[in-house]
């Protein structure tokens, strides 16, 4: 990549996005496409909207987010569906605070990221474009030109809604500047930016005694009082407050319940009526989406201030609690991990799956449904199957507790004990059994954890480690039956031959004597038991077999050994029941014989070559299956 060259294409597109002209060829831009003209909360809806939303089961998923959030496509979704979506249409809700509230490494600031980060970009497209009126601070809709008696019109002209007045500096302009000549006021585009406080703004609390409210609504330039006569001339005052800067896009008000009383009072006719008091002037308007993000425990603290009871009726609430799946769990813990400088270490398949077990069992709420444990329900909220359950118990379950997911152990605290692991060993690899001994050994210094809680977590991680146990074995059962996979198809036809017979009530042939012989009901419950077929399910499942297997037939297909994956997974198992003895010699024997040491290297080189371990963790894998087979 020439790094120079691609310097100068970015230059020479922000050349070609570039516009200027005056407010009369800005009209007519309108006429062909009024989009520019969209309010701030509209212009975040359609830009995440721009990135394309999936639906799957009457729920929605919005791709925008898919990169950097995992596991919150509900909380997401009512974001867009009770925020951003009504907001964007002018509903009242645009006239309130968006509060993400949740637990810490939750998401929050993240989604707030996302949502500057995306502004940015969408505003260098043709959909986003924004235009300001040039060489105004607050970079303000040029419509704010238009008189309000003249409004109406115009917004049955163009199909534009128009609010707001110009700023006190714009007014000063076009007074003096332009003599009242709206139709030559110089109108450009702009490009929102955070560097540039063009669009984006960032509010962080500080000390209180020191912190002033100009730098959320600007202050008075002392050094110009003299030339301009009076503070309440606008070219004494300096527009370069957050709320100012933020004007045409969104503003992140950080720990915003951590402020000063004061700061938030000014966020009051903000929200209701788009306007706030700036200096000596009257109300300025501004078009912004205000987003701030705080936890629960300063949340509960600040609604229970009756002060704040008037604030607190001006702000949409919307819980970000932790990720409750595993698989989007380990998402998490691997981007986390790929923005570090550890990338270079390997991490051994399963490693970062058995400690998002653990952290997901810390979050979920012990269900009242019968029968239902915790690793059950961690199963269910990932998408597997558990025998007994339908989707209606799922969705039961999630309904259950409403504050489910706002507590438990967060992402950081993982991945920074895996770190100290790492660093501490200095090793090249990492394996499952490394990580839960980190995250064993960091409770103790865990700040917030109870002595009761850290006794329920200690049974979380010998809860991850019983189901990392099952992972290896089958881990290791794969690569061995790949060795014996002719074994594992004549298992498999076996099978399908006795499943046939017995749903037809007819007899098997004996390939040696030709001897008629009744289906061989122990050999099918072995394979189906390894999987959780029931007694009183089997004549079901082996109906559903024939099905499948005629379905194919139809197509022209073949129904081979890799074409239903729960009858493979039961095949691979009852091989593996049968074949444990030879592993357990074979990884447990400190001199192994020739044809041992063959078939260790054949699985070795199946584990590293088709299941992602390196040579080292690869045998580290066998010896610690070979232990547990011998138990």
């Amino acid at each position: 990549m020439d790094i120079f060259k691609r310097i100068a294409e970015y230059k020479s597109e922000g050349e070609r996005l570039a516009w200027t002209g005056t407010f009369k060829e800005y009209i007519e831009l309108l006429r062909n496409d009024p989009a520019p003209a969209m309010t701030a909360h509209a212009r975040v809806y359609e830009m995440i909207k721009s990135h394309g939303i999936n639906e799957k089961n009457g729920q929605k998923s919005y791709k925008f987010f898919e990169q950097e959030i995992f596991g919150l496509d509900r909380a997401v979704e009512k974001l867009m569906e009770e925020y951003f979506h009504s907001a964007a249409r002018r509903l009242d809700v645009r006239k309130r605070i968006l509060l993400l509230m949740g637990p810490v490494s939750g998401g929050k600031s993240t989604i707030v990221t996302m949502l500057k980060k995306g502004l940015e970009k969408f505003s260098r497209t043709d959909q986003g474009a924004v235009y300001a009126i040039k060489g105004c601070p607050m970079h303000e809709d040029p419509l704010h030109l238009i008189p309000h008696e003249l409004r109406p019109e115009l917004e049955r002209e163009l199909g534009v809604r128009i609010e707001g007045n110009l700023c006190p500096h714009c007014q000063l302009r076009l007074k003096n500047e332009f003599e009242n000549d709206i139709e030559n006021v110089q109108i450009e585009r702009v490009f929102l930016s955070e560097d540039n406080r063009v669009g984006i703004g960032t509010f962080s609390p500080s000390d209180p005694k020191s912190q002033d409210i100009a730098d959320l609504t600007g202050s008075i330039d002392f050094s110009t009082i003299t030339e301009y006569g009076s503070e309440s001339d606008p070219r004494a005052y300096r527009f370069d407050g957050e709320l100012n800067k933020a004007n045409r896009g969104l503003m992140e008000f950080q720990e915003m319940l951590k402020c000063d009383e004061k700061f938030l009072w000014n966020l009051l006719s903000l929200t209701q009526e788009g306007q706030f008091k700036a200096g000596r002037f009257a109300l300025i308007s501004a078009d912004e989406l205000i987003v701030a993000h705080t936890n629960e425990s300063e949340y509960k603290a600040f609604i229970s201030n009756k002060k704040n009871e008037a604030l607190q009726s001006r702000m949409i609430v919307m819980p970000i609690p932790y990720n409750l799946r595993v698989s989007e769990e380990e998402k998490i813990y691997s981007k986390l991990i790929a923005q570090s400088d550890l990338r270079h270490v390997h991490i051994a398949p399963h490693a970062l799956r058995t400690a998002a077990i653990f952290s997901i069992l810390t979050r979920l709420k012990e269900s009242k449904k019968q029968g239902m444990d915790l690793v059950k329900k961690m199963r269910m909220y990932d998408g597997e199957e558990v025998e007994g359950y339908k989707d209606a118990d799922l969705k039961e379950m999630q309904n259950e507790f409403l504050e489910e997911g706002m507590s438990g152990i967060d992402p950081r605290y993982v991945i920074n004990r895996i770190s100290s692991a790492l660093i501490k060993g200095e090793m090249d690899h990492i394996n499952a059994l490394d990580v839960l001994r980190a995250l064993k050994d960091g409770l103790d210094q865990h700040p917030s954890i109870t002595k009761e809680e850290r006794e329920r977590y200690l049974n979380f991680i010998s809860a991850a480690r019983k189901e990392y146990d099952q992972l290896a074995k089958n881990e290791v059962q794969k690569a061995f039956v790949y060795s014996f996979e002719e074994s594992a198809r004549t298992l498999f036809e076996n099978y399908l031959d006795n499943i046939e017979a017995y749903c037809n009530w007819s007899k098997i042939k004996d390939p040696l004597t030709g001897e008629a012989l009744d289906p061989d009901e122990r050999l099918m419950r072995s394979i189906e038991e390894q999987i959780g077929v029931s007694e009183n399910a089997k004549k079901a499942f082996r109906e559903e077999i024939l099905i499948r297997i005629s379905s194919y037939s139809r197509k022209g297909r073949k129904f081979d050994y890799t074409s239903h994956e729960r009858l493979r997974e039961a095949v691979e198992k009852k091989l593996f029941a049968d074949l444990k003895d030879i592993v357990k010699i074979t990884t447990s024997t400190k001199t192994p014989d020739e044809n041992q040491l063959k078939r260790m290297n054949e699985v070795t080189k199946r584990l590293v070559d088709e299941h992602g371990y390196t040579p080292a963790s690869a045998n580290e894998l066998l010896r610690y299956v070979g232990s547990l087979l011998n138990r």
